[in-house]
């Protein structure tokens, strides 16, 4: 176990006991209060079928549409203030998501993330391309552990679902939802439901989100990094020509006009104002692209379900950056070349890349269907994809790109395949078990059509391939101690691919797993108004794909490689309330990590190799998790009045395996407060303030590159805003 402070551990301690004891003395009291307000039955969809969250033995949160607005979650970033256990850092091009710290530790061409994004059961492979479909949401299902039956790759650290809502024949209906706050925000999201016909349905919604920048450039670029647009539209029909068939047809486009990050320069001269920055160069981060997938569901007689799932998805990023952070760095000279010494003494430069995606994903179900103690699912799966990739530097220009002396011009081709197979036994009321099982196999083609410096001899364009093959997947015991209380057990393996470096003469690098024994139990007390859930868990963590340089020749170079395993423990607690007009949740975790060999991997900060030692904390695991809110309904005549309080606070966690401030991403208690107003049940009024106390926070520690020096992204300032939703 990795040495820790006692007053770090006593923290812990006191925040789990103090959690215990407010579920004990709220599920005591209860029995005597008159009010019976029950709360809503959770459902999760991540196991191909709609199962209530208290009967299945994996740890989660699970959001609804009404849950998101009261919490005010309007992105991706912000699932991490309400769920306890995950760490999401965006910047560049990528969402990095983490859970018990184990997702992705670094952002490179050939990389996969740990954790399993999907969009209406639809595999989203990348971190480029899973923040701009954040709207008209029905439900959000945030797996923590590993998911290596039913989702397989990239599911190390868990999995994130998200439902949007289904057309329905019901009637005509919609609703608009209007944001407007300080800082030049303004978000806008409409949908509408149109029934066509009896078996028939349309559902179209869309978004438009301006944001303004919380950073001051007072450099002379026309760029204001941190502004950015977000526009997109989906389109869904659900055809059910019987009771036993329904079709689901899905598409989305969407469209990112922004002006980058706003990055501080650590080193800054001028002001050290964390929301002034001055830079030169014109900066931009613009990604389009759609998504198309149609998904059937046909009952093969009363006891089977065959389910079918094909998705296109074809996006494009291209974006530029500031490489030197000033506005006053030289670039290099035309009368000398551009070599390392020159570039050193004159920094200005900026950088330019270019991403493409086209992926093909399929999924093939059979599922057991009725109350039988058996229950099952096999299936199918298959990814192909192709992404080319530009990334190129100018050293001879500070504002705008013009030539690259630095070039790198690849493409990835991706397979995967698998097969799984998952059955769920009762024995009886009270005892079941559940097994499931998958087989991967991934291949990754990389080839290089240019790189920086000499190619090597007889390359060019040269390609590497790389293949990965796993098994994965769960063993549990549920024992149902009764009505209202399930225990379970599992033990699970998750699996992420290997993959190729980037210059021809690395080697491969090696899968990543992580295997995790949980004990949880999930309680529903006080006649149904109170929900308690828990788990404590052990992972070994193997394979982390991080970086360090190896030599080739008399050039170091950087390359990607499996780093020491490390061990991860923890515990987590959530719970949810409902007592009359007063209704609360919270979410705890703790965790503890550590490296359990020495590694040696590259110093972000000296740009040379260094040993990581043995019990050195693993990144992006940052030790205590907390959220929690409370709210109050007031009765205004027929109209009700809802204060809420909100508060997160996440432990400090570190950005590489080494600790520096500039890897160190500082702990932070976030608070937001917001009241709402139901006029009438179709309308619903409110007035909020995020991050009230107005607290000054990292965000984000982003690393030095060849491409742009790192610096700080910090969290949002105080923001007054007002929402309106109207539902018809």
């Amino acid at each position: 176990m990795r040495a820790s402070s006692e007053t770090e551990k006593s923290r812990s301690e006191r925040c789990v006991a103090l959690a215990i004891a407010i579920a004990t003395a709220l599920g005591t009291s209860a029995a005597s209060a008159e009010e019976r307000t029950v709360l809503d039955e959770v459902v999760v969809t991540a196991e191909r079928r709609e199962v209530n969250l208290q009967d299945v033995p994996i740890s989660a949160t699970v959001l609804n549409a009404d849950m998101l607005a009261a919490q005010g979650v309007d992105n991706i970033v912000e699932i991490q203030q309400v769920a306890p256990s995950v760490a999401i850092n965006t910047y560049n091009r990528s969402t990095f998501i983490n859970i018990r710290g184990v997702g992705i530790g670094q952002s490179a061409p050939t990389s996969n993330p740990g954790v399993a994004y999907y969009i209406d059961g639809v595999f989203i492979p990348h971190e480029q391309f899973i923040a701009q479909s954040f709207f008209d949401i029905e439900s959000i299902e945030v797996l923590r552990g590993p998911q290596g039956t039913l989702t397989g790759q990239n599911s190390t650290g868990g999995a994130i679902y998200v439902r949007t809502p289904a057309p329905s024949v019901e009637g005509f209906s919609g609703s608009i939802d209007q944001t407007i706050a300080d800082y030049d925000w303004y978000r806008t999201v409409a949908a509408v439901n149109i029934p066509l016909a009896q078996s028939l349905a349309v559902r179209v919604s869309g978004v438009y989100d301006k944001r303004g920048s919380f950073t001051d450039n007072i450099g002379p670029s026309p760029s204001e990094p941190g502004s950015g647009e977000d526009r997109a539209i989906r389109a869904a029909v659900r055809y059910q020509p019987t009771d036993s068939m329904t079709f689901d047809l899905r598409y989305e486009q969407f469209e990112r006009e922004t002006d980058y990050n706003a990055i501080k320069n650590r080193d800054d001269a001028v002001t050290s104002d964390p929301f002034v920055i001055e830079e030169d160069a014109i900066s931009f981060l613009n990604q389009d692209g759609y998504r198309a997938s149609i998904e059937a569901r046909i009952e093969l007689g009363e006891t089977m379900q065959l389910r079918a799932l094909t998705s296109y998805l074809d996006a494009d990023n291209e974006d530029q950056a500031d490489g030197d952070r000033t506005a006053t760095a030289l670039p290099v000279p035309a009368d000398l070349p551009t070599s390392g010494a020159n570039t050193a003494l004159y920094p200005g430069r900026v950088g330019l890349t270019r991403q493409g995606l086209e992926t093909w994903v399929s999924e093939l179900n059979l599922l057991s269907q009725g109350d039988a103690p058996l229950q099952w699912v096999i299936g199918g799966f298959y990814m192909d994809e192709t992404s080319p990739v530009e990334v190129l530097r100018d050293n001879r220009n500070a504002v705008d790109f013009l030539q690259s002396n630095s070039t790198i011009d690849a493409e990835a081709v991706n397979t995967s395949a698998s097969v799984f197979g998952q059955i769920d036994y009762a024995f009886n009321d009270t005892w079941s078990v559940d097994l499931g099982v998958r087989y991967s196999d991934d291949e990754q083609e990389y080839t290089r059509f240019m790189l920086p410096g000499p190619p090597p001899t007889g390359c060019f364009p040269c390609t590497n391939v790389t293949q990965s093959t796993e098994t994965t997947g769960r063993v549990g015991v549920k024992y149902r101690a009764s009505d209202a209380t399930l225990l379970y057990a599992t033990a699970s393996k998750g699996y992420k691919a290997g993959g190729v470096n980037l210059d021809p003469r690395l080697a491969a690098y090696e899968p990543e797993t992580n295997k995790v024994a949980e004990l949880g139990m999930k309680s529903t007390l006080a006649d149904g108004r109170l929900r308690f859930n828990s788990a404590v868990f052990y992972s070994d963590y193997e394979g982390i794909q991080l970086s360090a340089l190896t030599p080739v020749g008399p050039a170091l170079l950087p390359n990607t490689l499996n780093a020491a395993p490390a061990q991860i423990y923890g515990i987590e607690i959530e719970m949810t309330g409902q007592f009359g007009e007063l209704g609360f949740n919270a979410g705890l975790s703790a965790l503890d990590s550590e490296f359990t060999e020495d590694a040696v991997l590259t110093d972000s900060q000296t740009n040379m190799n260094r040993v990581v030692p043995e019990g050195s904390v693993v990144p992006f695991a940052p030790e205590l998790t907390l959220t929690a809110g409370v709210q109050y309904d007031f009765l205004l005549g027929s109209t009700q009045l809802t204060p809420r309080l909100q508060v997160s606070y996440m432990d400090e966690q570190l950005a590489t395996p080494f600790r520096y401030e500039a890897t160190t991403v500082p702990s932070r208690t976030v608070a937001d407060v917001r009241v709402t107003w139901l006029p009438m049940d179709q309308l619903r009024l409110e007035a909020f303030a995020t991050n009230v106390l107005d607290k000054e926070y990292i965000a984000v520690q982003v690393q030095d590159a060849s491409s742009a020096r790192g610096g700080v992204i910090y969290g949002a300032p105080r923001q007054y805003g007002v929402r309106a939703m109207y539902e018809f």
